[in-house]
């Protein structure tokens, strides 16, 4: 009998915790703290830290980090709220560092 193999995920760095899907990538051409970074439609297992505003390369952006829902690993952010109309389609997505998140199921 075939083995079943779930969904491609990946998970924190840190515990294995399952923090997002690959199908919920929106595109792997970000810039983290720490290098590369995936924009997510959709990030589970994690907690948000308290929003702020920053200044990153494109623009004034409210954001809150996110944080393994475990371990509390700083995984990267949430975008909240962009101030710059071409930014307006990042509001509610996640950034998750490539250095801090680790594929399973592959």
């Amino acid at each position: 009998m075939a083995e079943l193999i779930g969904p491609r995920l990946y998970s924190c760095c840190n515990c294995r915790n399952h923090v997002s899907l690959h199908d919920d990538i929106i595109s792997k051409a970000f810039q983290g703290r720490n290098g590369r970074a995936f924009l997510f439609s959709h990030a589970m297992n994690i907690v948000t830290g308290p929003k702020e505003d920053r200044h990153l390369l494109t623009g004034l952006h409210t954001v809150a980090d996110v944080y393994c829902g475990d371990c509390r690993e700083v995984l990267g952010w949430k975008y909240e709220r962009a101030y710059e109309a071409s930014q307006k389609y990042k509001e509610g997505k996640f950034i998750l560092e490539k250095s801090k998140i680790v594929k399973e199921n592959w």
